[in-house]
């Protein structure tokens, strides 16, 4: 995060959590206006694990075939090969992603969910570890595609950076006088050590005890009267990988009720749909989490 925060002032949140996706190997989207430094974030991930790295920028005329490649013949060796697309590599930062078709939103989120590709017929995998960074504007902007619930419901964790202090911006002012920081990151970890890593967090203790409570914070969404649609059960999947993440980034080796209260609005926010009567009185998904942790009662730390 030392790194990622030469570029990023005064979003250590942010950075927590997409460090938590990472090694939760879950899927992050990024939401916000323009400029705030969504696609910088992204960047600095790829430049400080050592992970290979690809930029997509989202246009309404990029194809399926661009994210999962396609096969062509090659005349010298009088046979079909596959050239590889977008999603061949560790880290893929999908710029912009309701500026594409749905077409192309669904051939990339259904690579995020399978880790692999299918080209006339043959199975590619993808490389290890896979994650998506999509970016995307604000809903309102003229020329975007909304991501459909269901699509919505495969980013493990969504974000939003805000706009900076006045402190914060000037010190990115400050920065920027001299050469770009970004070109500054270093890689401060290898593959290998983060295969580790994410090895080791599936060894953080999820007590049977926290199992339920999870699937209670679930349920108290769907029965939530300002709500049209509840989490699903991958999302309480979703919150016990984050969770685990969360508390080994922490120092951790055990998870507690905090860790998952802390992460319901970045990881159940986005999979929630309210009522239109509750849009209309201005009702928010942060009402209907505060609500589900009122009425849930947290295991005892004891009997974790």
């Amino acid at each position: 995060s030392g790194e990622i925060s030469k570029v990023i002032k005064g979003k250590g949140e942010a950075v927590q959590l997409i460090l938590t996706a990472l090694l939760a190997q879950g899927h992050v989207l990024i939401e916000d206006v323009p400029g705030v430094g969504k696609t910088t974030l992204a960047m600095a991930l790829g430049k400080a694990t050592g992970l290979s790295f690809r930029r997509a920028q989202f246009t309404p005329d990029v194809m399926a075939s661009d994210i999962t490649g396609f096969t062509m013949f090659n005349r010298e060796e009088n046979r079909f090969e596959y050239r590889s697309g977008l999603v061949m590599t560790n880290i893929l930062l999908a710029d912009e992603i309701n500026r594409t078709s749905p077409k192309t939103q669904s051939a990339l989120l259904e690579a995020m969910e399978e880790k692999r590709v299918t080209v006339d017929g043959v199975v590619h995998q993808l490389p290890e570890p896979f994650i998506v960074i999509a970016t995307q504007n604000s809903q309102g902007y003229v020329g975007t595609f909304p991501l459909p619930e269901a699509q919505l419901d495969r980013f493990m964790i969504k974000i939003s950076m805000g706009y900076p202090t006045v402190e914060e911006e000037t010190g990115i002012l400050l920065d920027r006088l001299g050469e770009n920081p970004a070109n500054e990151v270093r890689p401060v970890m290898t593959a290998e050590q983060l295969s580790a890593c994410i090895a080791e967090v599936q060894q953080v203790n999820f007590a049977e005890s926290l199992c339920r409570y999870v699937a209670e914070l679930s349920a108290a969404t769907r029965a939530h009267g300002g709500v049209e649609l509840g989490v699903s059960p991958r999302a309480s999947l979703a919150i016990m990988q984050a969770s685990r993440a969360y508390a080994y980034l922490d120092g951790r080796d055990y998870v507690v009720p905090e860790d998952i209260v802390r992460l319901m609005i970045p990881v159940f926010s986005h999979r929630i749909v309210l009522r239109q009567e509750m849009k209309m009185r201005r009702m928010d998904v942060t009402t209907v989490l505060q609500d589900a942790v009122s009425a849930v009662t947290p295991p005892v730390r004891r009997s974790l």
